[in-house]
């Protein structure tokens, strides 16, 4: 496998992406070429909505190629067009043979969310300083630890007195995470609902191999009343949802709701208003944990 890196203005980048797709790249990934400096750039978006740029302000894109006559064919092409002025090409280099699985594996180490909590992958010795763990590989679903929003709602379970979570709802359920987290500090009737059939089976799965009880299956399968209710989700479906999730509330439970970014704290603020009051209870790099209680 050959790479072939580019320098692009964020107005450029979707062109030069189509180009390369067009040029038979086996792939084309766009990154901030100012990431990990003081220039960095974030940006947010949500799936099934248009990104908010196609690009950061200065891109680096990356095309992979089989072989590298391909990889220099699309580099000359490319320098040849008037759409390629202002981009700049970085160079042609052979991506060297890995062990990927383990490379993957790399990426993913034990993750704490207290000092004594802490997420550990199956191929990672366990921390000595863990008294509380859930051991949980990366899947189809959504759910690892060591997203912010996944460990913000880690952290608020942590935290609450022994015996108070009562019965627990975890909608949008993902890879099960937070519903064995529940599990893990003392929860005892917990549903765990997702959409994704994939993310039921997820969820079965990680709580058998963490020794934990949970039910677990569609949307419908949640009913009554629960004592914690949890959805990680995004703050769209967050707002759909609030007549739903603020119905499965008991009076005295808790409503914790993350998938959320600051700037969107008073709209779902506005949103539950009929039900319940909303507080930005925990907030990490730029997302943040809203909780109510009923």
């Amino acid at each position: 496998m050959f790479e072939l890196s580019l320098l692009c203005p964020e107005d450029r980048v979707e062109t030069i992406s189509d180009a390369l797709d067009a040029l038979d790249a086996l792939s084309v990934s766009v990154e901030d070429a100012d990431a990990q400096t003081e220039a960095e750039q974030a940006l947010f978006g949500e799936p099934g909505m248009p990104p908010p740029k196609d690009g950061w302000q200065r891109s680096r894109v990356v095309a992979l190629f089989p072989t590298e006559e391909l990889a220099q064919e699309a580099r000359q092409l490319l320098s040849l067009q008037d759409f390629f002025e202002g981009c700049t090409i970085l160079g042609v280099n052979n991506v060297p043979e890995q062990d990927w699985v383990r490379l993957t594996q790399s990426q993913f180490t034990p993750v704490d969310i207290t000092p004594e909590f802490w997420i550990v992958p199956t191929w990672h010795d366990m921390p000595e300083q863990a008294k509380v763990s859930i051991r949980l590989d990366p899947g189809l679903a959504f759910g690892t630890g060591t997203h912010p929003t996944t460990r913000m709602c880690l952290r608020w379970i942590a935290r609450q007195p022994a015996g108070s979570l009562g019965r627990v709802l975890d909608y949008g359920c993902g890879s099960g995470i937070l519903a064995i987290g529940a599990a893990k500090f003392g929860a005892v009737d917990i549903d765990a609902v997702d959409i994704d059939t994939a993310a039921v089976d997820s969820t079965l799965l990680n709580a058998q191999a963490n020794e934990v009880q949970l039910s677990a299956g569609l949307p419908d399968k949640a009913s009554g009343e629960y004592g914690t209710v949890l959805a990680n989700i995004l703050a769209s479906p967050l707002k759909v949802l609030a007549p739903l999730l603020c119905a499965h509330v008991a009076a005295g439970g808790n409503l914790v709701l993350a998938g959320i970014l600051e700037r969107q704290a008073d709209e779902l603020k506005e949103a539950y208003a009929p039900w319940v009051k909303l507080e930005v209870a925990d907030a990490q790099d730029g997302w943040i944990l809203m909780t109510a209680s009923r």
